[in-house]
């Protein structure tokens, strides 16, 4: 005998409410704890409505729905945590009678993301989540899917404007650059020199992290002294290589900012400058390499933007436009902005 939606809440210690809410995605729910009750009830022989419905629609259609994504940067650490929100959602939503095609893009470049939207859009996609590149061609692809051939659109991690896509999933990244701004301001007292490095400027992502940071600066810390905002294309070696250069042109830089990746790049820098003192130090995404970072005391702040809910809810919120025509409760729909020093990550 198949097991009931009050088993699968005993089991998961959990209320009724919230099992409905991870089985039928509505709502805003840990991806662990969501994880978890589907797991039981897997385990139980669960089978929800919707799932069912979906077996038979799929049965007399000959084809599910298809969701394309398209990301950025597949080759950065911090994407390792959005590919498994993204997969984790692919698993749970194949159940559902709907497939996920991903296309993946090494850079933040406009003529690769243009291919990518143009093949999912020739493999019959019907809905499109997208980290998308800032740019006039990829703006106008994406409102004549959504305007013309009536296919929704979801952007996540990096937004662009002037688009009808439905919602954007992901951190307030002007918020997180503010916050970035008043936790430099307040390790440098007010004073001193502070260096901004970026990725991509055509990513909408970083940019806005700077927008923030430097806005927050002029407005709350006159006298902190911003000696320039750079772009190192997520390398490490350009990191490193900014950082070098930039405490040969001011010995006295107080603090970086990296609004990107390549964060592996200070500590390179560092070890080759031998510092005395070394400046104070933000950088963003949970990961290994930027753990090691903080409990190595080569950064002071870390800025998580909880990467594995962004992809996952992504799909999510498209899932129900797809099979119920439920739209997004909001156009923004922000993750956390989470601080981890070395004393909390755990």
């Amino acid at each position: 005998m198949a097991g009931t939606i009050q088993q699968i809440a005993e089991l998961a210690g959990v209320s009724r409410g919230t099992v409905d809410r991870a089985l039928n995605n509505r709502g805003r729910i840990n991806p662990e704890v969501a994880k978890k009750i589907e797991q039981i009830a897997d385990e139980i022989g669960y089978v929800p409505k919707h799932r069912k419905k979906a077996d038979d629609t799929v049965k007399q259609a000959g084809r599910g729905k298809r969701i394309g994504v398209v990301t950025q940067l597949s080759q950065s650490s911090f994407m390792l945590q959005v590919n498994k929100g993204i997969r984790d959602a692919s698993k749970k939503l194949a159940d559902q009678g709907i497939e996920v095609l991903v296309k993946e893009n090494a850079s933040v470049d406009e003529a690769e993301q243009m291919q990518a939207i143009t093949e999912l859009e020739e493999e019959g996609i019907d809905a499109l989540a997208v980290m998308p590149v800032d740019c006039d061609n990829v703006r106008v692809k994406l409102n004549e899917l959504t305007e013309e051939k009536n296919i929704p659109v979801v952007t996540f991690n990096s937004d662009i404007v002037g688009t009808k896509r439905y919602c954007f999933v992901g951190l307030n990244n002007w918020q997180s650059g503010q916050t970035a701004a008043g936790l430099m301001g307040l390790m440098m007292r007010g004073k001193g020199k502070v260096l901004v490095i970026t990725g991509y400027f055509s990513n909408s992502a970083g940019s806005r992290r700077v927008d923030g940071f430097v806005e927050e600066l002029k407005k709350n810390f006159p006298e902190m002294d911003l000696v320039g905002v750079q772009s190192s294309f997520d390398h490490t070696d350009e990191v490193e290589k900014i950082i070098v250069n930039a405490m040969s042109a001011f010995p006295d830089l107080e603090g970086i900012f990296v609004a990107s990746g390549g964060q592996a790049g200070v500590k390179k820098a560092f070890d080759k400058l031998d510092l005395h003192k070394r400046p104070y130090v933000i950088i963003y995404d949970l990961t290994p390499k930027n753990e090691k970072a903080l409990l190595e005391g080569t950064v002071d702040f870390l800025i998580d933007q909880e990467g594995y809910d962004q992809g996952y809810r992504a799909l999510s919120i498209l899932s129900d436009m797809l099979r119920r025509g439920r739209t997004p409760e909001k156009e923004y729909m922000y993750t956390e902005i989470n601080i981890k020093t070395k004393y909390n990550l755990n």
